[in-house]
């Protein structure tokens, strides 16, 4: 069920982070909601609000340990607890190789893959502790298939490919009851593209946008249905694209 249960959401400010957490409350989980645009935290919490949804907010920049620590003492703080973690912050400032965008390449690494440690991190001793809490991150078709263009991005979500399914295994192994499940979303009508500095690619990238995108309360739906699971219950891996189309 998801009503009363507490989620913590990262890149919560607009596109995927933002539907899941409208939809969520909307269902009745409590919501806390981070980012690094505060404006559109407080916008997003207020409307939740509004529909009579509970959910508060913190600016968060997943690539310090610290304001992870500090999201899920909020949560903790506020609702009494913490049942679930969505990292979903990214960015895909895709180019070529032979581009060098090596300031870009290195905020990927930061953003996409440490942002996922720390975020895990952060709610560890908390679900250790409990036996139980829910780990969902997104990671892309770029990490499960080699696209020209997303050699680091690619890389970046390969790595939470990795990670996830070996944190599922372990857990098992533990007997520490954290459930986790792992999405690859396709071409999801966000943000994204705005950080593609390389023009080539970023044409290349709109063009498939345009005729392939859906919605992000498709992920959304994907979300509220894994966690409304029973707690015996979970889905390792979910793949979300337009069914037109052979990803």
């Amino acid at each position: 069920m998801i009503e009363d249960k507490v989620v913590i959401i990262t890149g919560a400010s607009s596109g995927i982070g933002e539907a899941t957490a409208k939809l969520l409350a909307s269902k009745g989980a409590k919501v806390v909601l981070g980012a690094r645009r505060a404006t559109k935290l407080k916008q997003i919490a207020d409307a939740i609000k509004a529909e009579g949804g509970e959910a508060v907010w913190q600016e968060l920049d997943v690539t310090k340990p610290a304001e992870n620590d500090a999201i899920v003492k909020l949560a903790k703080d506020t609702f009494g607890g913490v049942d679930a973690i969505f990292l979903n912050a990214g960015l895909m400032p895709s180019s070529p190789v032979s581009a060098l965008k090596t300031d870009e390449w290195n905020q990927m690494v930061d953003v996409n893959i440490k942002g996922v440690l720390n975020g895990v991190a952060s709610v560890m001793p908390t679900f250790t502790e409990q036996k139980s809490g829910y780990v969902l991150a997104v990671s892309s078709v770029a990490g499960l298939k080699n696209y020209p263009g997303a050699s680091v991005y690619g890389g970046t979500k390969w790595f939470v490919r990795n990670f996830m399914e070996v944190l599922r295994m372990e857990a098992a192994m533990e007997g520490s009851n954290i459930r986790t499940s792992t999405l690859y979303p396709a071409a999801i009508s966000t943000e994204l593209l705005d950080t593609i500095t390389d023009q080539q690619t970023a044409t290349g990238m709109q063009g498939l946008y345009d005729a392939m995108a859906i919605t992000p309360d498709r992920i959304a739906d994907v979300v509220a249905f894994a966690l409304d699971l029973p707690e015996d219950t979970t889905v390792s891996e979910f793949t979300v694209g337009p069914a037109r189309q052979p990803w």
